[in-house]
């Protein structure tokens, strides 16, 4: 084997022929394509921190990402998800990317505020920025889309949220970092350092720099979960700075902390219409202080 070719990358080029021959069966074909794709699981999970406060124990945080409307997903896919996300009664919601596959050939604009609206939230909607937003010059459709949705856009900044009690953690939102101008520096500014705080950006492989301003928690999409994985091997393809971390939950050591941080596999496709091994994903997060 050349040494330009690494063992992994031998491994998932040969079980990618064998899922190509695979699918290529009408069964296996119609699944990744037909079934997967509209299946939608939502994951729950408590997260514990000693900094979170205690007016934000049972806070419920739930977590939506590349939906990319217009490659094989619909918006009456979308109105569906967001009937799920309302069952999950959120204290808030935060979108993580990726919102129209091309946003600037997109036909059906108009259709997606009403339905993005209607999600139901105590305390806010929050969206970030993926590369399929900036991408087609859709920067200022996706803005205005997601604005009169009600979602705050957070770019390269932050927003507190305040219970009635005074106690408060901060969402921060970093741009994109394949089409944007990301600005960790910006985006943490003025929180202070002993409060609890969530950074929302679209590709996670960023967590190895997040890690060095004090953050405790990131949620990431970007992945699809690999779309695509062959069992005991991985993924077969995963996008620029979604390498190392691809799904579920990593803990990313610091020189001062740790950073928790979770990779959602997201809900439509692209490039190609199949999942297999990587169902959509609605990703619930219970906040659970450390009490005394």
């Amino acid at each position: 084997m050349s040494d330009k070719i690494s063992r992994r990358t031998f491994i998932r080029r040969t079980f990618g022929s064998l899922f190509a021959v695979a699918t290529a069966s009408a069964g296996g074909y119609y699944y990744a394509k037909e079934i997967e794709t509209r299946l939608l699981k939502t994951n729950i999970h408590s997260i514990h921190h000693p900094m979170i406060p205690i007016g934000f124990d049972q806070f419920k945080i739930v977590q939506f990402s590349d939906t990319h409307l217009g490659f094989h997903y619909k918006v009456e896919q979308l109105a569906k998800v967001v009937k799920e996300i309302n069952k999950l009664d959120p204290d808030v919601v935060f979108f993580t990317g990726d919102l129209m596959d091309e946003p600037n050939k997109y036909q059906n604009s108009d259709e997606i505020i009403p339905i993005l609206s209607n999600i139901q939230t105590k305390y806010g909607k929050f969206a970030i920025y993926g590369n399929h937003d900036h991408g087609g010059y859709g920067t200022d459709i996706y803005k205005d889309i997601m604005v009169n949705s009600g979602f705050t856009l957070l770019q390269n900044n932050n927003q507190k949220i305040q219970l009635l009690d005074g106690s408060a953690i901060y969402i921060a939102g970093l741009d994109d970092a394949m089409l944007g101008k990301p600005d960790l520096e910006k985006t943490v500014a003025g929180i202070p350092k002993d409060s609890y705080k969530i950074l929302l950006v679209h590709e996670p492989d960023l967590a190895n720099l997040a890690v060095q301003y004090g953050l405790q928690l990131q949620l990431s999409g970007h992945s699809h979960g690999g779309q695509v994985k062959i069992p005991f091997v991985g993924p077969l393809i995963t996008p620029p700075y979604s390498e190392q971390y691809y799904e579920g939950f990593y803990q990313v050591e610091g020189p001062n902390n740790d950073l928790t941080l979770y990779v959602n596999r997201g809900i439509g496709t692209t490039r190609l219409p199949f999942r297999f091994l990587s169902k959509p994903e609605l990703t619930l997060f219970t906040l659970s202080a450390l009490k005394d």
